[in-house]
């Protein structure tokens, strides 16, 4: 019954209604992410898109649907940060007030875009869904218009308009990935897929922190996680929407998970090996197709990189960490005698190995230090992790005992 309430028709109709309100976004092969994984990689770029993620086009979509009495109203939503700045867009190209209720922890990039969009901001929460139920109440008193970020119907069939971009970019596709929070984004894509080329395999990759949609598909009911555990704050939803849960039953083809860190070095090599900056829900297509989560093998596949509103102090300690992890940044601690020339001699050795000295700190007056001594710790660009192992061989020939940390 509820898949009935979403069609096809609808998804059209979306797309004629916010024909140059949202750009039709850029389907790029990768021959680095081919080759890498087996498959025929095509990027779908909604990173590239106004707001910076995909959440424009159900924003759009449900606003310009509103009745005039809906629209006097003015509107209001719960979002983690996308979903913000897409009503936040669509509430002021249509001339009405919004007001957005977003998690206290809610990135400043994506609180001040929503802001600079004319939105009322309000801070409630340590995640979504408590920023939903603050919304809820709100909008109880106010009067105001709700618009849900993913378990409505226009909603979907505005997500579903990258659906009809895909076929017509990329006839023979023969798979697609796509991220998985509440639910629309794939609905609205798998419905109008399989609508229209059912041999297309719709595969939705969730946060493993947060795999509430993950569990419902598998256990064929819809179930609430207690809590959330992951960086990609776009997909880390509790419960999954109802509507979008039936459609995704009827058309979804598989849902998997992957964690963090293999979200992390999705975003890395995106941003090294494309320059492409991509958020955390927006790199788990990817993350899935580069760690062999899925099946698919010399497949032409559609990945959907949903976001690229990345906040910039995750987005530092993910490059700062992968570097360390392929051996091109180390931290090194050792200690020397405390008199002038010492500091000197240890960075003569170092300067030997070809490794550049990012930061130094020197310390001799922290507790557990030996007296007359000092503690050196050195951030290091170096090579990879045998120019590594080098280094500390060279310093241990010189007399010095270093560790990493």
């Amino acid at each position: 019954m509820s898949e009935a309430l979403l069609t096809l028709d609808m998804v059209r109709a979306a797309r004629q209604r916010m024909a140059g309100a949202a750009h039709i976004t850029p389907l790029e092969y990768s021959h680095t992410f081919s080759r890498l994984t087996g498959n025929n990689v095509f990027l779908k770029l909604e990173n590239t898109q106004k707001t910076g993620s995909f959440k424009i086009r159900g924003a759009y979509n449900k606003v310009m649907s509103l009745s005039g009495e809906e629209k006097a109203r003015g509107v209001i939503a719960a979002s983690a940060g996308n979903h913000a700045q897409g009503v936040a867009y669509a509430a002021a190209r249509a001339g009405l007030t919004s007001a957005i209720v977003m998690p206290e922890g809610a990135p400043i990039s994506k609180i001040m875009a929503a802001r600079g969009y004319g939105a009322q901001v309000i801070l409630a929460g340590g995640g979504y869904d408590e920023a939903y139920h603050r919304a809820l109440e709100l909008q109880a008193t106010s009067g105001a218009t709700f618009i849900h970020g993913f378990d409505d119907v226009e909603i979907m069939a505005g997500q579903g308009t990258i659906a009809l971009e895909l076929l017509e970019q990329m006839p023979d596709l023969e798979a697609v990935l796509v991220p998985v929070g509440g639910g629309g984004l794939i609905a609205g894509i798998s419905l109008a897929i399989k609508k229209s080329k059912p041999s297309v395999r719709i595969i939705g990759v969730q946060a493993g922190g947060a795999p509430a949609m993950y569990r419902s598909y598998r256990e064929g009911a819809l179930i609430e996680s207690s809590n959330t555990s992951t960086f990609a704050d776009g997909i880390a939803i509790r419960r999954p929407g109802k509507l979008a849960f039936e459609i995704i039953r009827s058309y979804v083809d598989d849902i998997i998970t992957v964690d963090d860190e293999e979200i992390a070095g999705a975003i890395l090599m995106l941003l090294e090996r494309s320059k492409l900056v991509v958020e955390g829900a927006g790199a788990v297509g990817l993350a899935s197709l580069i760690y062999h989560k899925t099946s698919l093998t010399g497949a032409n596949t559609a990945v959907v990189l949903s976001g690229g509103n990345i906040d910039v102090n995750i987005l530092s300690i993910i490059i700062e960490r992968g570097l360390a992890k392929s051996g091109r940044y180390v931290r090194l601690r050792t200690t020397l005698t405390d008199r002038p020339g010492s500091l000197q001699k240890l960075l003569s050795v170092v300067a030997q190995t070809h490794a550049n000295v990012i930061s130094i700190n020197h310390d001799r007056i922290r507790p557990g230090i030996p007296l007359k001594q000092a503690e050196v710790q050195l951030d290091l660009e170096t090579r990879d992790q045998e120019h590594i192992q080098e280094i500390v061989s060279i310093l241990k020939k010189s007399n010095y005992l270093p560790e990493i940390i």
